[in-house]
């Protein structure tokens, strides 16, 4: 039984990571002007019916200009919304210039939500609606790659108006 659910996981863990990689690999995210890095991941607890549940956000850096948050958690515990602030205090601290937005992608491998932050002062925030891959009436997949490629598009020229 033990090997059964250690698998489970593992397939779980590579389905989300093979369909982000996927996503960006398409949309421009693994070539030039484009660089990857990733930051420590951060440990996520929670209580669930007084059973603890530990997640953890990995956080993906293209050139400092897009930060990905994907959650890894038991049974998709947790959703988008409970990164938003870590992903959010990621891109207030990160090294860019103020004079143009910085965005953000947070996933848990089912749902995908888009974040865009102004540096001002006080600094702007919004996030998009919440695109889910279990809705059955239409597969956001399409939605979530085209809104990534017109980010690759407009990072890698320098174009910040969306």
């Amino acid at each position: 039984m033990r090997q059964v659910l250690y698998r489970r996981k593992t397939i779980e863990v590579l389905v989300k990571m093979l369909v982000l990689s996927l996503l960006l690999d398409i949309a421009g995210f693994y070539q030039d002007p484009f660089d990857i890095s990733a930051e420590d991941p951060v440990i996520i607890d929670e209580e669930d019916n007084s059973e603890p549940v530990r997640g953890r956000l990995d956080v993906l850096v293209f050139n400092s200009e897009l930060w990905i948050t994907v959650i890894e958690a038991k049974g998709l515990k947790f959703s988008t919304y409970s990164a938003i602030p870590q992903t959010l205090a990621y891109m207030y601290a990160s090294p860019n210039r103020r004079d143009h937005p910085i965005f953000g992608m947070v996933t848990n491998g089912n749902n995908f939500l888009f974040l865009k932050m102004a540096k001002s002062n006080p600094p702007q925030y919004a996030w998009s609606a919440e695109f889910s891959l279990l809705d059955p009436r239409e597969n956001p997949l399409y939605e979530v790659l085209g809104i990534l490629k017109r980010l690759s598009t407009k990072i890698s020229s320098g174009i910040y108006d969306c």
